[in-house]
C-alpha cells in the first residue's frame, strides 16, 4: 500500500511512501505520520491512499502519531478545494484546518495525580492526627486530585503518601481534560414556545434535514432573516435538538470570540442534560494551547457533538454532521486576512453540499451576496419579521450633529437630545449604551498654526492619543511614541498644540464628568487585557451594577440584555467616508445591529443615531428597520457598476519597502495576468494603483483588482502565474479572493 502526505514544509505537491506491513491497520486518510525527507525527519498528514505510485524506490513510513485520524477524510477535500479556490499551497490549508495544538508529535493531555480510598477489612491501623485528618477527607469524598487534598487538609504530599504505604489509598495519574468553561455554573434551560414564524422556520430547516435525496429541496442551504430579538437562537437550539435526536452532529459559528461566551453558555444550558445530553466544546483562538488540544480531541473522539466559535470552527472534525449554523453570516470578520484567506460563511455552505448537512446562515442584516442567492433560488429564505413575545422594535431618532454644531460653536460629542435621555435612564435605573467604533482618546493631534500632524513613521495613518497610557498609538503596526509638550516642528514649536477628533476613552472621560454619579465602564480591546475581562464586565452589566457601557463593535451585536431601554450611536457616518464600495453596506448593518440592543425587556427602547449626513439612504434605511428597502437601492447601485454580487473580485497586493520597484513590478505583474485571462470572458482589470493604505509597516502596497464572472477558472490561473512567474527581491504578492476589505 501506498501514502500519499502532504508535509509540513510548504512545498505544493504530495509525496508517495510505502506502509510498512506493520503500520497497515493504523494508517489512514487523516493520519499523522512521521517520514524521511532527504536526511530529516518531518511530519505530515496522509491525504489518499492508493495501490501503486509512479515513483520507483519509496521510503517507509517512520511512524504514526497517535491512535486516531485527527481530521475526516471530507473535511481533508475540503482543505484541497480551499487551497486551489483561494491560491495557497495545500500545506498551510491542512496548517488551518488542524490546529497547531493537534499537529504535535507527543500527545497533549495534561496527566494529575489522583487519590482513591481503597477498601479497609477490619480495623484502621494506628494514625497520626495529621493523617487522621487526610483519611477522614479521602473517605468521604472517596477520589478527589492530590494536590486539593493537600491544600483541603493544609498538608503535604508526604503525609498522603504515608497513608498510600499503610495500604489504605492509592495514588495514581490519570489525563485531566482543560475545559474553559470548567467554574461556570450552568443552570439546564428547556426548550421555549415558539411562534408562529419561528415555528415554520423551525419546520422548514427540520424537514429539509429529515428529508434525503429527490425529497430534499433544490437548496440546502437556509438564510434566517430575523429582525433583532426576533428569536432566532432558540430556533438554532431546536434545530440541534434534532440533529442529536437523529444521531448526528452540528456546528455554530460566531463571527467574534467575544460573542463566544454567551452564545457558549446558551448551548450548554440546554444541553448539559436529558436524553440529548451532550458536551459542547468551544473552538477559538483565545483558548490556551492546552485547552484547544482537549477540545478538539472531545469533537474527535465523539464525546462532544456540538461545537460552538470562531471560523476555524468550520474545520471541526464532527462526523456525522447534520446542521451548521452561520450566526450573524454578515460579519467581515469570517475572513481571514491570512493564507488561505477563506470566508467561513462558504466554506460552511460548501462542507454542507458535501457532507449532506443542512446550513442555516442568520443575521437581521444579511450580505448582500446571500439575499442576492435568496432572490436567485440559491438559498430559500425563512424570515422572522417581528421580535419574540411581541416586543416592539425600537423608536429610531436620527439627529442631524450639524445644527448641533452650529448652536454650540464645535463639534459636541452628545446632543442635547441623547444628553436629555440618559439623564432620564439614570433617574429610572434603567442602562444606556453608547457605540463609537473608534477607540482611543482622540484621532490625531495638530498644530494650529503650521498644520503639522503626528503620523506614524511606518504607516499612511495619523497616531492615535491615549490619554490614560498617555502616548500616540498607530492602529495599524502598533508604533508609540510619546505626547510632545508642543509642536515637533522646528520652525513652530507652538505649545498650543491640540487634540481633534474622539474616542471611547474620550467619551468615557465626559461621561464622567457630565453624569458623576452614573457607573460608566468603557469596553474595547484597551480594557480588555485578560480572558475573563469581557465575562466580568457583561456580567456586572447584566446584574445591574453599570449603567452606561461605552465600547467598540465588540457591543454592537448578540448581546441581550432586559433593562437596556437606551442605545446612542455617537459618529454614524464614520464608516460611510472609506475607500470600499461596501461602506453604505457596513453602516447599515453596524446601526442595525447596535439599535437592536434597545427594548429587549418590558420597557420600549430608544436609540438615537448622531450623523453629519443624516439622510444617507444607509441611515434613513437602518432608521425605519427596512433591509428590503435598503438591499433594492444598493443592489441596483452594484449592478451598474459591475460589483458583487454581479461579479466577483480577485485583489492582487504587491508590497516591499522601494516604492518604486513595487509599482514597476505591479505594471509587469498587469501584463502578465491580461496574457493568462484574455480569453475570460466578462473578467476586467483594474490598476495598478495605490492601495487606501499606500504605506503599513513600512512596506508600500500597490493593487491590481480583477472583476469575473469565473471566479474558480481565475483563481486556478493566478495560482499558476504566482508559481511560473518569479517576483523581483524584496517584493511580495498576496492574492485575495472575494476580499471584504479592499485596503
Amino acid at each position: 500500500m501506498i501514502a500519499r502526505v502532504t508535509l509540513e514544509i510548504a512545498l505544493r505537491r504530495e509525496f508517495d511512501y510505502l506502509i510498512p506491513p506493520a503500520l497497515v491497520r493504523q494508517v489512514e486518510v487523516g493520519s499523522r505520520v512521521q517520514v524521511p525527507f532527504g536526511p530529516r525527519k518531518v511530519l505530515g498528514v496522509v491525504t489518499a491512499l492508493a495501490e501503486e505510485s509512479d515513483r520507483a524506490s519509496l521510503k517507509p513510513i517512520l511512524k504514526v502519531i497517535g491512535t486516531q485520524s485527527l481530521v475526516t477524510p471530507k473535511v481533508l477535500e475540503l482543505a484541497r478545494w480551499m487551497a486551489a479556490y483561494y491560491c495557497c499551497a495545500p500545506e498551510i490549508a491542512l496548517k488551518s484546518v488542524l490546529p497547531e495544538a493537534v499537529r504535535r508529535e507527543q500527545a497533549g493531555w495534561r496527566e494529575r495525580l489522583f487519590v482513591r480510598a481503597l477498601p479497609v477489612c477490619g480495623e484502621l491501623p494506628k494514625l497520626a492526627r495529621r493523617q487522621r485528618e487526610v483519611w477522614n477527607i479521602v473517605e468521604e469524598r472517596r477520589e478527589l486530585p492530590l494536590q486539593e487534598l493537600v491544600e483541603l487538609a493544609e498538608t503535604t504530599a508526604g503525609t498522603v503518601r504515608r497513608l498510600e504505604d499503610k495500604g489504605l489509598l492509592t495514588i495514581g495519574s490519570e489525563v485531566s481534560e482543560r475545559d474553559p468553561y470548567a467554574h461556570e455554573h450552568i443552570i439546564p434551560t428547556q426548550r421555549l414556545p415558539l411562534n408562529g414564524a419561528q415555528a415554520n422556520a423551525l419546520e422548514a430547516v427540520v424537514g429539509a434535514m429529515d428529508a434525503s435525496g429527490a425529497t430534499r429541496p433544490a437548496s440546502r442551504t437556509f438564510l434566517l432573516h430575523g429582525v433583532t430579538g426576533s428569536g432566532k437562537t432558540e430556533v438554532y437550539l431546536q434545530a440541534i435538538a434534532h440533529a442529536l435526536e437523529k444521531g448526528q452532529g452540528a456546528i455554530v459559528l460566531v463571527p467574534e470570540i467575544s460573542l463566544t461566551p454567551q452564545t457558549v453558555e446558551r448551548f450548554k444550558a440546554r444541553f448539559c442534560s436529558g436524553e440529548l445530553q451532550t458536551l459542547v466544546a468551544v473552538l477559538h483562538s483565545h483558548l490556551s494551547k492546552g485547552e484547544r488540544h482537549d477540545e478538539w480531541h472531545k469533537i474527535r473522539q465523539g464525546r462532544a457533538r456540538i461545537v460552538v466559535g470562531a471560523r476555524s470552527a468550520v474545520f471541526a472534525p464532527v462526523d456525522p454532521l447534520g446542521l451548521i449554523i452561520v450566526d450573524e453570516e454578515h460579519e467581515h470578520s469570517y475572513k481571514q486576512e491570512e493564507a488561505p484567506r477563506y470566508h467561513a460563511r462558504d466554506l460552511a455552505v460548501l462542507r454542507g453540499q458535501r457532507e449532506n448537512a443542512v446550513v442555516v446562515l442568520g443575521s437581521a442584516t444579511p450580505s448582500l451576496e446571500s439575499y442576492h442567492n435568496c432572490v436567485r433560488g440559491k438559498y430559500t429564505l425563512v424570515a422572522l419579521p417581528e421580535r419574540a413575545d411581541d416586543k416592539k422594535m425600537p423608536v429610531v431618532r436620527v439627529v442631524d450633529m450639524r445644527q448641533s454644531a452650529r448652536k454650540e460653536k464645535g463639534i459636541p460629542i452628545f446632543s442635547p437630545q441623547l444628553k436629555e435621555a440618559i439623564t432620564q435612564r439614570i433617574e429610572r435605573q434603567e442602562q444606556t449604551i453608547l457605540f463609537l467604533n473608534r477607540r482611543g482618546y482622540s484621532t490625531s493631534l495638530q498644530c494650529p498654526l503650521c498644520g503639522y500632524v503626528a503620523a506614524c513613521p511606518n504607516c499612511s495613518v495619523s497616531l492615535t492619543y491615549h490619554r490614560k497610557a498617555a502616548r500616540l498609538l498607530c492602529h495599524i503596526c502598533g508604533c508609540e511614541q510619546k505626547v510632545p509638550a508642543r509642536c515637533p516642528n522646528d520652525k513652530c514649536r507652538n505649545p498650543g498644540i491640540r487634540y481633534a477628533g474622539l474616542g471611547t476613552e474620550r467619551v468615557e472621560h465626559t461621561l464622567h464628568k457630565l453624569f458623576p454619579r452614573a457607573r460608566v465602564v468603557r469596553m474595547d480591546s484597551d480594557t480588555l487585557k485578560r480572558k475573563e475581562d469581557y465575562r466580568r464586565i457583561l456580567g456586572d452589566f447584566r446584574t445591574g451594577k453599570i449603567d452606561i457601557l461605552v465600547g467598540t463593535q465588540m457591543i454592537a451585536k448578540g448581546l441581550h440584555f432586559p433593562n437596556v431601554t437606551l442605545v446612542g450611536i455617537i459618529y454614524a457616518d464614520m464608516a460611510l467616508h472609506q475607500a470600499d464600495f461596501r461602506a453604505g453596506e457596513r453602516t447599515f448593518q453596524l446601526l442595525t445591529q447596535v439599535a437592536g440592543r434597545a427594548g429587549r425587556g418590558d420597557v420600549e427602547g430608544e436609540v438615537f443615531v448622531q450623523a453629519f449626513t443624516p439622510f444617507h439612504p444607509a441611515i434613513q434605511y437602518a432608521r425605519r428597520h427596512d433591509f428590503l428597502g435598503f438591499y433594492e437601492q444598493e443592489v441596483e447601485f452594484r449592478k451598474q457598476l459591475g460589483y458583487p454580487p454581479y461579479s466577483r473580485i480577485a485583489l492582487m497586493t504587491l508590497k516591499g519597502r522601494n516604492e518604486e520597484k513595487v509599482k514597476f513590478t505591479a505594471g509587469h505583474l498587469k501584463r502578465e495576468v491580461e496574457k493568462r485571462t484574455s480569453d475570460l470572458q466578462g473578467t476586467l482589470i483594474k490598476g495598478p494603483a495605490p492601495a487606501p493604505l499606500l504605506r503599513a509597516e513600512t512596506f508600500y502596497r500597490y493593487q491590481l483588482t480583477l472583476h469575473t464572472r469565473q471566479m474558480t477558472e481565475l483563481s486556478h490561473r493566478l495560482s499558476s502565474l504566482t508559481q511560473e512567474s518569479p517576483l523581483p527581491e524584496e517584493v511580495t504578492l498576496s492574492i485575495d479572493i472575494d476580499p471584504v476589505d479592499l485596503i
